[in-house]
């Protein structure tokens, strides 16, 4: 372990240093010591190396605002270690970056387990919205609710010590790193690219996951052409960590048998590919189709320019949430729907989309504007995007305060009504 540069991750190896490398990659809240349970075993064959996202584990606070950069930043720091090639496996957001390195980076791929993955992480609206909780409360209320969502309530009830552990690592987390991951998790969708995930791949799942559960592992094996299942019986979402002898077993099996040929870290020839065999294998893999690849983007409105409906719906969606677009665009009938394309490509592609002011300025701006046109059903769902779009409560009155000078107090006081309503709404932690 050394000082960490912006560019690269925090890091350390265990086991010899001839063996072929093998990557544990931790899950959002964690630190590399939830892989402890399991190093010894894998050491006997492999040079584990294990990273800590940003602002984890004591990490320097470099906030990852997407999975792809975070991958970028795993591959600078293997390259300057000058290692090529390797197995890896990650659980919850570390497989993320194992889709990831599958997906653009095939070549330096030799084998992949994903554990507690999912192709997409719920959804964007629930990652934005523990962005906001954390940005108005701290890490306070996601860590007290970590056990319940990473454990059993047995396994919970039973080790009261690693309980505690799990709260305390999401506690000392860096909030901004944390908030910039939940970002990356709410932008993270690779339904449509599973087909070209090109290497042998275990999906690992604890049967009691009720964050990213069966059902999503069956969704990953049946889109990933080389996948197997293995379901690990009476275990939740951090399952490396509730039943370790199991993933342990699994994890050996899998690189023992799916690591491909020639892909160590020396270039000298590796363990033979052969088939994957599921251990655990609770169901056998679904064969529903995956969600198919969206149509292609409208011909130009202009000749020359692109059409910035594709461009507004993502803003769109990104500062007022899925839930709200979809509503909408649910709601518009042959009356209301060109008016719903009119202020998805002028409003927010045109406008939303222009790089002059960051979000947190318009939405300063439009919240003004509303208050002075007295429109307070739109600054209710403005005053949602505005925490978003990561201002605080404490910004928000600030601005309703300076347009109460410029706009009249009796506007601004129902401002304050509508605005004190959502912010309750949206920063009250779920117990």
């Amino acid at each position: 372990m050394s000082e960490t540069p912006p560019n690269t991750l925090q890091y350390r190896f265990d086991g010899p240093e001839d063996a072929p490398v093998l990557i544990l990659g931790p899950s959002l809240g964690t630190t590399w010591h939830m892989w402890d349970r399991q190093v010894p075993e894998l050491t006997k064959q492999w040079r584990v190396f294990r990273f800590d996202l940003p602002g984890h584990g004591g990490a320097p606070a470099y906030p990852a605002g997407s999975v792809s950069d975070l991958t970028d930043r795993l591959l600078a720091t293997l390259e300057g270690l000058g290692v090529q090639r390797f197995g890896y496996a990650g659980c919850a957001f570390g497989a993320a970056v194992g889709v990831e390195l599958a997906l653009r980076h095939p070549e330096r791929l030799a084998s992949l387990a994903v554990i507690a993955a999912s192709p997409r992480f719920g959804t964007a609206d629930e990652f934005r919205q523990r962005g906001v909780i954390v940005r108005t409360n701290g890490l306070d209320p996601i860590a007290r609710t970590a056990p319940d969502r990473w454990f059993t309530a047995g396994f919970a009830a039973a080790q009261p010590a690693i309980t505690e552990w799990a709260v305390q690592m999401v506690r000392t987390t860096d909030p901004g790193c944390y908030i910039a991951a939940c970002e990356a998790l709410a932008t993270f969708d690779v339904r449509p690219e599973l087909g070209r995930v090109g290497v042998p791949t275990l999906v690992l799942v604890g049967s009691e996951d009720q964050v990213t559960g069966p059902a999503e592992a069956r969704t990953l094996v049946a889109g990933i052409p080389d996948a197997r299942l293995a379901v690990v019986p009476g275990a939740s979402h951090l399952v490396p960590v509730e039943q370790p002898a199991a993933v342990t077993d699994l994890l050996v099996t899998h690189f023992s048998t799916a690591w491909q040929p020639g892909f160590d870290a020396t270039g000298q020839m590796a363990i033979a590919a052969a088939p994957v065999k599921p251990v655990l294998t609770a169901v056998p893999p679904q064969t529903a189709p995956i969600a198919e690849i969206a149509p292609a983007a409208a011909e130009p409105l202009v000749a020359g320019r692109p059409d910035p409906y594709d461009a507004g719906i993502k803003v769109r969606r990104e500062v007022l949430g899925d839930a709200h677009v979809d509503r909408a665009l649910a709601q518009a009938d042959e009356f209301s729907g060109d008016f719903q394309e009119f202020i998805t490509r002028y409003a927010w592609g045109e406008i939303w989309g222009r790089p002059g002011l960051d979000r947190r300025t318009r939405s300063c701006i439009t919240l003004t504007a509303l208050v002075a046109g007295g429109h307070l059903d739109e600054l209710a769902f403005h005053v949602r995007a505005a925490l978003r779009n990561g201002l605080t409560p404490a910004e928000i009155k600030e601005v309703l305060l300076q347009a109460a000078v410029y706009c009249g107090v009796p506007a601004a006081n129902s401002a304050f009504k509508v605005a004190q309503q959502v912010i309750r709404e949206e920063t009250t932690p779920q117990e």
